[in-house]
This record gives structure tokens, sequence and C-alpha cells, in this order.
């Protein structure tokens, strides 16, 4: 793992499945993936119920050849902790445990709703339609006062001081699993996720303030820029003075810190402009990724979906170090042009098997073939984690999963 992240061949290709929340597989799936792997039946730990995805347990890891190895955050994207699990099943009869604090009630339809931090006198925050796979974010944004529109009022709740609850929480994880596997550890810090858009909406937030609409979150950037520009400046801030405090608790036993997800790519090319992203975020990018080049030997992790070409070269200046999740489908995402243009510069991480098409809906053999491929291009000298394009999804067969797998295993340079 630490070749591939530094450009450096090695004997084979790093694997990760669920070092974060963007390379993880859906609970369903992941309970019929350890079936295959004839492991003894157990309920599914729920981890991530925004997505809903399933914890990869060590066993599993082993037996795939996994490298990855996540520190998890104390809270959940709906703002409850994850302990005390209770036992749920989800629309397909699976087997899950869910934290103590996931409440949900159903309307007529079956559909069901969750609440945040489990308070069911707030308003719902999570909308997960009947035989739905995931929860969809409620916009619960009140009308816009354009007077009164406060930076420090959107960030309230959202991001702030690490309390030392958390730093003890991440330091426990970080020791016991650096004295005891052999895996990468990657710690999802997120901080730099400026405008990060499953974050707008506020969905651990019983009463979100300011613009929380995404439709209407995009459109500020152009409509009320410098309140775009107090939001991203005070984020920076907070994670700026947070950062010396994970390096406190973690130190240099991180090998990987994602610093932002936010999706900056449509299918077929940016959300916005390269300028928009070169002055409302890549300066905060640079000062955080600086920092954590300045005083740590972390890599720093950048997610974004789509087609991002036009962006590479600003990321790169910005200081991150790994690209995430290579989506190869979308336009100008070929990869051998990302291999020879930016493969000197960026870790790709994931790109390896397309979860759109490829690995949901090709045979085994499509799955195998695919995978050798982008391993043989987008690993070649090193710099390649291998990995699905994002989230494995509810319903991909166990067999494609398999073929993924094996063929990962088995690559050699």
């Amino acid at each position: 793992m630490r070749a591939a992240l530094n450009h450096q061949p090695a004997d084979r290709v790093p694997i990760d499945l669920g070092g974060t929340a963007v390379s993880g597989i859906a609970a369903s799936t992941y309970a019929k993936l350890r079936a295959a792997l004839e492991l003894p039946p157990q309920p599914v730990k729920v981890y991530e119920p925004y997505q809903i995805l399933g914890l990869v347990e060590p066993e599993v890891r082993a037996l795939l050849g996994i490298d990855t190895q996540p520190i998890l955050g104390l809270r959940t994207n709906f703002g409850f902790k994850n302990e005390r699990w209770k036992p749920w099943r989800l629309h397909d009869g699976t087997a899950v445990l869910v934290p103590g604090d996931f409440v949900t009630t159903a309307d007529e339809k079956g559909d069901l709703y969750i609440y945040p931090e489990g308070d069911a006198s707030a308003p719902p925050s999570g909308h997960l339609p009947n035989g739905g796979f995931y929860f969809d974010a409620i916009i619960r944004q009140e009308p816009i006062d354009e007077a009164h529109l406060d930076p420090a009022e959107w960030l309230a709740g959202y991001v702030g001081p690490y309390s030392d609850e958390e730093l003890a929480y991440i330091q426990a994880q970080t020791d016991d699993h650096y004295a005891n596997t052999d895996l990468s550890l990657v710690y999802w810090f997120g901080q730099g996720g400026l405008g990060d858009i499953g974050a707008v909406p506020g969905t651990w937030m019983k009463h979100p303030k300011g613009i929380r609409a995404v439709d209407e979150w995009y459109m500020a950037f152009l409509q009320y820029p410098e309140y775009i520009k107090g939001i991203f400046a005070l984020q920076t801030e907070i994670a700026m003075a947070n950062l010396p405090l994970l390096y406190q608790a973690a130190g240099n036993k991180l090998d990987v810190v994602v610093v932002s997800a936010t999706d900056f790519g449509t299918q077929t090319g940016p959300f916005f402009s390269p300028d928009t992203y070169r002055e409302l975020i890549k300066p905060h990018h640079a000062r955080i990724n600086a920092w954590i080049h300045q005083h740590t030997t972390w890599k720093t992790f950048i997610h974004t979906c789509g087609a991002v070409t036009a962006l590479l070269d600003d990321f790169i200046e910005a200081g991150f170090d790994v690209l995430n999740p290579v989506q190869c489908s979308a336009v100008g995402m070929d990869p051998a042009t990302l291999k020879a243009r930016w493969g000197d510069k960026l870790v790709f991480w994931g790109g390896t098997t397309d979860t759109q098409q490829t690995l949901p809906f090709g045979t085994p053999d499509e799955v195998r073939a695919q995978t050798a491929e982008r391993i043989r291009v987008l690993g070649k000298d090193g710099g390649l984690v291998a990995g699905a394009i994002h989230n494995i999804q509810h319903g991909t067969p166990v067999d494609n999963l398999l073929a993924f797998f094996e063929t990962a295993r088995e690559s050699r340079f």
C-alpha cells in the first residue's frame, strides 16, 4: 500500500473495500458476499446508515486480500453514535444491526423516515422509499432571508472543534489497528469538503439554517458569493485548528486522510467552471494540504465523481495526492489518458471496475477482463489502489464481486 501511495512498484496492487464511506459496500450485498465466502451467517452492522453501508469485518478483509482499515468517526450522518446496536431488517429481509438511536417511522406506503440524533420530536431528515436502497436527504430549508445569511449559523452543528470524546475515539481505534493489524489506516477527516452536497441538507441537524436545498446551493455560488466565501473561510479555519489535534491523537500511524468528498463532476463535465474552483475553493484546499504535508506523512485524498479532467491540474497544485473514485465512464476519463497525463502526480484509488455497468450488469468474465486491463494501465509503476468506482451497490451479483477480488488479488507486476 505504501509503495502504491508513493508511486513505487510493488509485487501486487493493493486493494480497498470499506476503507472509506465512498469505497464501501451495500449492507444487503455484503451479507450475500459473506455467505459466498462460507462465513457463518450473522447480522451486518450498518455503520453508515445514510447509504446503508455494511461494516467490512476482519475475516472478510483477510479472505479477499483487502489492505485498508478505516478509522471511523464517532457519529453517523444522522448525528447519532454508532453504539448500542440493535436488530433491524432491510426491505429485502436482510438482517442487520443498526445503532440504538436509529429511529424510523413509516407512512401508509411503507416509506421510512429517519430522525436527526434519533429524536422523533424533530422533523425527519431522511427518507427511505419502500424498497429503496439508501436514504434520501429531506430538504428542510426555511425561506431565504437575504439580509441575514450568516456563515457561522450555516456551519453551526456541521463542523466544530474536536471534542475530547472524539479524539479519544480516534486514538483508541488508531492505536488498536496499528498494533494488531498490518493494514493501511485511513481516516475520514472530511473538513476540507467545501460545499459537499451530501452535507448541505444537514441531515444530522434538527433545524438546519441557511441555504440547504441542492439547487439553491449551486445557484448561491453566483447569487450570494460572499455568503459562500464566508462559509468556506470559516470552515477552513476550523479544519486548520483541528488538524493538530488529529495529529496528536493519531500521529503518523495514519497513511491516508480523506480531506474532501465534494463532487465536482457530472457525467459530462464539471458542475461549475475551473475558475470558480480556483477562486472559491482551491486556496482553502491548498492551505489544508500544505499543513498536512509539512507536519505529517499522511497522503491527502480527494473524492469527486464525474468528469473532472478540467480540474486535475488544480487538484495537484492544491496538494492532493490521491484521486477517488476515478469514474472512467465519464467524459474524458479514459484510463490510459489519466495515467499518461497525471499518473506520476496522482494515485488513482478506484477506477478498477465500473459500478454503473460492468460490476452490476456484466458477466464474471467481463468483470475479470476489465479489472485486469485497468490494473495493467492504471497500476503500471505503482500509483493505484484497486477498488470499485464508488460503493458497491445493492443487487450486485456476488459472482461478479468474487471475480473482481480474485483478479485484483492475483495481479502481479
